[in-house]
C-alpha cells in the first residue's frame, strides 16, 4: 500500500496547492472540486453541518478520484481524529492551537503507540493494515488563529510531526480586536499572518491559509503561502448561480459571493 497520500504528493510536487471547502453532506461539492482541478478538498466538522460519519461517506466517494483530502476537526480529541483517518482522510486541521502542548496533542492523535495515542481500527481495505504506513501518510496542520497562538508560533512550529501551520483569518482578527471582515484590510492582522507564514517556512513547514476567494488566493500565493483554500461549495454555487442569472437577465451579478472569512 502506498505510504504517500494524494495531499502529500500534491504538496511535494507543486509550489501551491489549491483547495475547495465542504460544509454540508453532499457529494456534488467534492466531486465538482475534483473535476475542476483543485488539489484538495477540506471537510469542515468544526463549523460545517458534517459529522465524522458524513465525512467517511464523502471520503469513500473520492476513493478513486485522486484529489487530496483534509478534515478540519472540532478539537484535538484523539477518537474523532482517529475515525476520520481510519476512513481515509489524508490529513487533519486542528483549530485554535495556542501553544506547543496543544500542537503535540494534535500530532499524538494521529500516531500509534509509542509515538502517540491513536487507536488501531482501519476501515479502508485499500489503505492496508500496517500501522507504520497508516500513520506515515497522515498530514497534521495546527490551525493558528488567535493572538496567543501567533505569539507562541515558534514554539508551535518546533513540535515534531507537524506538517504545517494553517491560518484562520476571521478568528485571528477577532482575537486582535477587529471584526472578521477586517482580516484582510487591517495592517496589524495582515502583518501577523505574514509573521506566522515566515515562521512556518523557516521551520520547514507548509504555510496554509483560508483565503475564501480566488483574488485573495492569488495575493497569498504571491506572498509564498503554499496551501490555500479558496471557495466553499456554497460560495461556488452562489457565484455560479448569480452569473447564470445575470447572463439570462442582462443584469450585473452580485459582488458578494458569501462568507470568505473562515
Amino acid at each position: 500500500m502506498a505510504e504517500t497520500s494524494p495531499l502529500a504528493a500534491a504538496l511535494a510536487a507543486n509550489r501551491q496547492v489549491w483547495g475547495g471547502w465542504v460544509v454540508g453532506p453532499t457529494a456534488a461539492g467534492p466531486q465538482t472540486f475534483a473535476q475542476t482541478g483543485y488539489d484538495y478538498v477540506g471537510f469542515d466538522i468544526q463549523h460545517g453541518y458534517l459529522s465524522d460519519a458524513d465525512v467517511a461517506v464523502l471520503l469513500r466517494g473520492l476513493e478513486h478520484v485522486g484529489i487530496g483530502t483534509v478534515v478540519r476537526m472540532a478539537s484535538p480529541a484523539s477518537a474523532p481524529i482517529g475515525r476520520v483517518l481510519d476512513a481515509g482522510a489524508d490529513g487533519v486541521i486542528v483549530p485554535m492551537v495556542e501553544n506547543a502542548r496543544q500542537a503535540a496533542e494534535a500530532v499524538a492523535a494521529t500516531r500509534y503507540a509509542p509515538r502517540g495515542v491513536r487507536s488501531f481500527g482501519p476501515l479502508r481495505a485499500d489503505l492496508g493494515v500496517d500501522p507504520a504506513a497508516l500513520q506515515a501518510r497522515v498530514s497534521v496542520f495546527a490551525m493558528v488563529e488567535t493572538a496567543a497562538g501567533a505569539a507562541a508560533i515558534d514554539e508551535i512550529c518546533a513540535v515534531d510531526g507537524l506538517t504545517g501551520i494553517y491560518i484562520g483569518p476571521a478568528d485571528l482578527a477577532i482575537s486582535q480586536g477587529y471584526a472578521p471582515d477586517q482580516a484582510w484590510n487591517e495592517p496589524r492582522v495582515r502583518d501577523t499572518m505574514t509573521a506566522i507564514h515566515h515562521a512556518a517556512t523557516a521551520a520547514g513547514l507548509i504555510s496554509g491559509v483560508h483565503a475564501g476567494t480566488g483574488s485573495l488566493g492569488k495575493q497569498l500565493a504571491e506572498k509564498g503561502f503554499r496551501m490555500i483554500t479558496l471557495a466553499s461549495e456554497s460560495q461556488a454555487l452562489r457565484r455560479g448561480a448569480a452569473a447564470h442569472l445575470a447572463e439570462a437577465t442582462d443584469r450585473a451579478p452580485e459582488r458578494n459571493s458569501g462568507n470568505a472569512y473562515q
